[in-house]
């Protein structure tokens, strides 16, 4: 697809997911970094890569890189693509963004100053052809004027207080898991459906688990359910929500309702939403993905499955299989990729981004800072 040449940093669960799909984007990956040299070489052996990079340093320095993708605990964000940036790199980061909005600030700074660097986010959601096709229902009026929107992000990998991963820690990962893990995608998601930006909000979050038991050896994420034999733990208090439900008020009257839940027994990752117009309703979840629910008053409703020969021009540009042949998660990430490594191919760094920017990852952090203050103070919240 390009001759731009990547890069990852991180091996853990969405790492190798970066690389596989840069591969299959037609995109070339010349190597990975690990938290050690030992999982960078495991890895780059595992994904048949050329380099195992020792350091950071390494990486960023490496001339033949033209892109790297941070995948790595929240808190290496703002430092990781400081670096690349003024080594002149390309960065694509995971969400989100950063800890806070004093962190993502400067890196949409930082992302002005360097105006023919891609700068974006993996909002990789946004990328089931079925989204794009609803986008084009909602932005061009066929379901009426958005009345109201409901859903939210529900899984269980953390339901035991024998679970357990980085972003349970504060320090790691930010104040805020489940709003900021999957319900920043949540939130991204139903902004870029409808194009709606939230007025104010109100929150409510809770930690079942106060308490949870640490392993003493690293356990990869979702893989802590899959531990065998006798292993031994650390008590530790837990700060971060395990559940969260908040209220949004959107500009133009819009209203808004979304839970997010890391502990919902057999909801291993399911995003759902559904937006209901003047006219009709459209509603979509992740498990099921390769369906779009139309819902009318007037008329039977339908059930649209995923077609391109049946879908808008701008979901058909995402589209890579024809009817009756269904693409998920894997595919959203190589959807991103080829939006990505296709603007900066086409170079005109002028014209509008095809994929989440510095600016929404710093905008979906404002909206975590305000149900933070809006939980804490137990009041509706505008947001700056």
């Amino acid at each position: 697809m390009t001759g731009i040449i990547a890069a990852v940093v991180g091996t853990g669960f969405i790492g190798p997911v970066h690389a596989e799909a840069l591969k299959r984007a037609g995109v070339h990956v010349r190597g990975i970094l690990g938290s050690s040299a030992e999982k960078s070489r495991a890895a780059a052996a595992a994904l048949r890569l050329e380099v195992a990079y020792e350091s950071y340093d390494a990486l960023i320095a490496d001339p033949a890189v033209q892109a790297v993708h941070i995948t790595t605990p929240n808190k290496d964000h703002l430092d990781m693509t400081r670096r690349a940036l003024a080594a002149g790199k390309h960065v694509i980061c995971e969400k989100p963004l950063a800890m806070n909005t004093r962190e993502s600030a400067e890196l949409v700074a930082l992302a002005a100053a360097h105006p023919n660097l891609v700068t974006a986010v993996n909002y990789n959601i946004r990328f089931y052809p079925l989204i794009h096709h609803a986008r084009s229902l909602v932005l061009s009026g066929e379901i009426g004027d958005v009345y109201a929107i409901r859903g939210g992000y529900i899984q269980d990998w953390l339901l035991f207080d024998t679970d357990w991963n980085w972003r349970l820690l504060p320090s790691e990962g930010g104040d805020l898991r489940a709003i900021g893990d999957i319900g920043t995608h949540w939130m991204d998601l139903v902004g870029f459906v409808t194009g709606l930006k939230v007025e104010s909000l109100l929150a409510d979050l809770a930690t079942f688990l106060p308490t949870r038991k640490k392993p003493r050896q690293a356990v990869a994420t979702f893989k802590g359910k899959e531990q065998v034999g006798p292993v031994e733990y650390d008590e530790v208090p837990i700060e971060t929500e395990d559940w969260g439900s908040v209220l949004f008020r959107y500009e133009g009257g819009a209203r808004g309702a979304m839970s997010v839940s890391q502990v919902s027994a057999g909801r291993k990752n399911m995003l759902s939403f559904e937006v209901s117009g003047s006219k009709a309703s459209v509603a979509w979840n992740s498990e099921n993905p390769n369906e779009l629910w139309l819902g009318y008053r007037d008329r039977p409703n339908g059930l649209l499955i995923k077609d391109p020969s049946l879908m808008s021009d701008d979901a058909r540009t995402y589209t890579s299989q024809p009817g009756g042949h269904a693409e998920g998660f894997p595919d959203t990430f190589k959807q991103l990729y080829r939006a990505v490594y296709g603007y900066i191919e086409e170079g005109d760094f002028s014209k509008p981004k095809p994929y989440p920017t510095f600016e929404e990852g710093h905008y979906e952090l404002a909206l975590c800072e305000a149900i933070s203050a809006s939980h804490s103070g137990e009041r509706w919240v505008y947001v700056k």
